[in-house]
């Protein structure tokens, strides 16, 4: 027995459920009956399994010989258990539990539950799908609901007739029962853990399979969107191939569905063979998307795909261990798109998005309210906080990072080992690597422990003596902490002028300081060589002076890198704004689009915590650094010129019309966002995004009617998605208002509205007032947002950095109970360091501008 009540006994385990569902989408419930085989490993009378929001309504032991012994049913809703008492004793060996239930498709975005949408027709239509992890398997039918306690699933589903049904197997039987349903059965699964398990039921169509190396693919997407399902396939087909040729080891499910569905809490889930997508990250149309748009596409495919492998065949032994599963498919993903698509430049994207990924990661990871990327995780509530920018973003570049220094092969080899070895069970993190040291014969584990298992990364400080790199490391603080002795084993790639000479040496740095001796003089020195290190640099003076002056010998994620450090140690106090103002004005030639993508969001920091004196002064400063490149590049696109420079295009427009606030940009934006909301084919669809920005952030009341009107009529999800973004960049309060008031109407769908609030509180002129609304309306807030989202929500509160608004925002949570406590932490430590950094730097800025 266990002392953890979120943690099931080990007495009795199962090894195969035969499902039988009956979904009514009409009334929002389901029926059930399920037979699970299991093993009682001692005699015993109480069997403890999970169960939530599901009456059970009779449960039966059955041995071999067919004698039967029924149970008395207790749930507990706190602990999500159902116990079963028997009339007698059940021996050792192996029994049948048969259960009857019942159970709600809930709007919750979680379980079994319901999403609706309106076809072609007009008509609404229901929609009954599935999300299970982490713990909500049990939402659907009584199981062994953790990760270690594997079995084989077989589903079965009677759904009307009509109506379109999916498992994660390929469907093997259907039989017409007469009444207007039918009985589907489907294959049954390897075996596997319980979130995995998937079914749809509902207006859906299919595309024909595609054989891909003997696996069939299909899309399925609700009905009257199968035209959108082209470009899926195509990445679909790629990704599979691809990533079975990498782990070398062929794809373990029996058929792979995409299936689209209207309503889901995250970007997509990993069921085998049943992969389930929100709309936006699955169906599109390639001519009015833009490049970022079907990049989104490809991520959320390749990244789901791997984890065929790395999640479903081989899975984490319990939830400390998800950090795992999902930085490696985050890491998978990038490479997947990288492999599909060079000219992309995908690791400069990883790198460079403000939003996302690396930089959001290493943003949290440098507050005192971070976390270890590995915890002990004892309730369903903390499972669900590791699903966050730690887990995926700093876990896919610490593992980035080992990659690069191993060597990709090595890398490859013990990844490829790990799968073999490991293949229908479970693991601890130690055992990957564990076949890391096999494959690439260094300590791997010592190196990485210190990566995962202590929050937090290294400031890496670098000075040159003669030929000597003089290194030192100590955590990297948004507000430091001189009583921080952390050390990490920091993996480093150096790369120097030697002598005139470009010279690159790999450094694995173990201490607090140490001494690099090179073949020469050093010239300059990058503390990041590559880009790929997941730590912050710092340079004197004279080193970052020296740099610049050869700037052009970096590459472009070198020059990113090196960016985004001095950005930080901004934020973090060690160096001034205006120091960072001075070095963009530098890269005003810089040809690469991410490097301006990062750039500009720094630029952003800075406007959204200076006063209203200043925004003058500090566009005029804007429109210095960004007016050369952005007539160089011009409105137009040019046939034969690289995607990244068009998507370089639709940022410097955003830039000169709302950081910089030109009055020629904004003119030329207007007509080209009315044209986009009147015949979205007709404009290039970066082009036209930028300039729907630029509209609504200068919006007017009939700019505003003609984005509701184009939101409500969108033919595709991307162009839906990008209107609804727009409406949220409205200043006006009586607009900012109706697009609050849309989040609790379902105007606004339940998976959109945190990210929508999130949006707008980050907003420089609107933000305090949506706060207001937040605060005022917070009761019904949670009774109408999906649980599942409302921490992202969170994500608005850095930007309110007024100190009488941010005082406010902290009397408010301190008074006020939440769910996702640790993410509220976070974010509002950093509304701390904005806060700090406001009234640091308001005065430097000031004269910065005025020089």
């Amino acid at each position: 027995m266990t002392d953890n009540p979120y943690r099931l006994p080990r007495h009795v385990t199962p090894n195969r459920y035969d499902i039988v569902l009956s979904p009514d989408l009409d009334n929002y419930t389901f029926a059930g009956k399920t037979t699970i085989a299991v093993d009682v490993r001692e005699p015993t009378s109480t069997v403890i399994l999970n169960a939530a929001e599901l009456a059970v309504s009779k449960a039966t032991f059955t041995n071999e010989d067919g004698s039967s012994v029924n149970a008395h049913i207790v749930t507990d809703e706190d602990t999500e258990r159902l116990t079963l008492t028997t009339t007698a004793t059940l021996a050792q060996g192996p029994w049948n539990l048969d259960l009857e239930f019942t159970g709600i498709l809930n709007d919750e975005l979680r379980g079994f539950y319901r999403a609706r949408f309106t076809d072609i027709d007009g008509t609404e239509q229901t929609i009954a799908t599935t999300q299970f992890e982490a713990t909500d398997a049990r939402r659907a039918f009584p199981c062994w609901d953790e990760p270690d306690l594997k079995a084989v699933f077989s589903i079965t589903l009677t759904v009307p007739s009509h109506l379109f049904a999916v498992s994660n197997g390929a469907e093997v039987d259907r039989q017409d029962n007469g009444n207007g349903t039918t009985t589907v059965r489907f294959a049954d699964t390897m075996i596997m853990s319980t979130y995995i398990v998937a079914f749809v039921v509902g207006p859906l169509e299919a595309t024909d399979p595609v054989d891909v190396d003997g696996v069939p693919f299909r899309v399925i997407a609700p009905i009257g969107k199968g035209h959108l399902t082209d470009f899926a396939i195509e990445a679909g087909v790629f990704c599979l191939r691809w990533l079975s040729d990498y782990y070398g080891i062929p794809y373990p499910g029996d058929k792979v569905d995409f299936i689209a569905v209207p309503d889901f809490a995250f970007g997509a889930m990993e069921n085998l063979g049943a992969i389930i997508y929100r709309e936006t990250a699955l169906l599109l149309d390639r001519d009015t998307t833009s490049l970022a748009e079907q990049r989104r596409v490809i991520d959320v495919i390749a990244h789901e795909l791997a984890h065929m492998w790395f999640g479903d065949l081989v899975t984490m032994r319990w939830w400390e261990g998800i950090w795992l599963n999902e930085a490696f498919a985050s890491l998978m993903e990038m490479k997947t798109t990288e492999a599909m698509h060079p000219d992309w430049e995908r690791w400069l994207a990883f790198a460079a998005d403000p939003g996302a990924e690396r930089s959001d990661a290493l943003t949290v990871d440098a507050l005192a309210e971070s976390r270890s990327v590995e915890f002990p995780v004892a309730s369903p509530d903390e499972a669900n906080e590791m699903f966050d920018a730690l887990t995926y973003g700093k876990g896919s570049a610490v593992l980035r990072m080992i990659e690069q220094f191993l060597g990709g092969d090595h890398f490859r080899l013990g990844v490829a080992d790990y799968l073999r070895t490991h293949s229908y069970g479970n693991t601890v993190t130690n055992d990957l690597w564990a076949a890391l040291d096999r494959a690439s014969g260094m300590p791997v584990g010592d190196i990485m422990n210190t990566w995962i298992l202590q929050p937090g990364h290294p400031l890496i400080g670098v000075s040159i003596r003669g030929n000597q790199v003089h290194l030192t490391q100590r955590r990297m603080l948004l507000k430091a902490d001189e009583t921080d002795t952390s050390i990490w084993s920091v993996p480093m790639q150096l790369k120097a002028s030697v002598n005139g000479e470009i010279v690159t040496q790999k450094y694995l740095l173990e201490s607090d300081s140490a001494t690099v001796e090179f073949p020469g003089k050093v010239d300059w020195v990058l503390g990041n060589g590559g880009g790929h290190g997941f730590y912050r640099v710092n340079y004197p003076d004279r080193e970052l002076h020296a740099l610049m002056g050869d700037v052009e010998a970096l590459e472009p994620l070198e020059r990113l890198t090196l960016l985004d450090d001095v950005r930080a140690t901004v934020v973090s106090g060690q160096n001034h704004a205006s120091a960072y103002l001075d070095l963009c004005e530098r890269f005003s030639d810089e040809p690469q689009q991410a490097v301006w993508q990062l750039l500009l969001g720094g630029l952003k920091e800075i406007k959204d915590i200076i006063s209203n004196n200043l925004l003058p002064a500090f566009e005029k400063r804007v429109r210095s650094i960004v007016a050369k490149r952005a007539s160089q590049i011009g409105w137009e696109p040019i046939a034969g010129e690289p995607d990244l420079e068009n998507l370089l295009r639709g940022d410097l427009i955003r830039a000169m019309g709302n950081l910089g606030n030109d009055p020629e940009t904004i003119a030329t934006a207007r007509p080209l966002a009315h044209q986009l909301i009147e015949d979205p084919a007709s404009v290039d669809p970066v082009v036209g995004q930028a300039s729907l920005f630029v509209l609504a952030a200068h919006g007017t009341d009939e700019d505003f009617v003609a984005l509701r009107n184009a939101y409500d009529n969108a033919p595709t999800p991307q162009l839906r998605q990008r209107y609804l973004q727009a409406l949220c960049a409205f200043d006006d309060e009586r607009f900012v208002t109706q697009v609050f008031e849309w989040t609790f109407d379902e105007t606004i769908r339940g998976q959109d509205a945190a990210w929508v609030v999130a949006r707008m509180l980050s907003n420089r002129e609107s933000g305090p007032i949506v706060w207001t609304m937040v605060r005022t309306r917070w009761n019904d807030l949670l009774e109408a947002y999906p649980q599942v989202t409302v921490r992202h929500l969170f994500d608005g509160l850095p930007s309110l950095s007024q100190p009488e608004v941010a005082a406010d925002v902290e009397a408010f949570f301190a008074e006020t109970e939440v769910r996702s406590a640790k993410t509220l932490a976070q974010m509002l430590e950093i509304l701390r360091v904005h806060v700090a950094l406001r009234e640091r730097e308001a005065d430097r800025i000031g004269a910065a501008l005025s020089a």
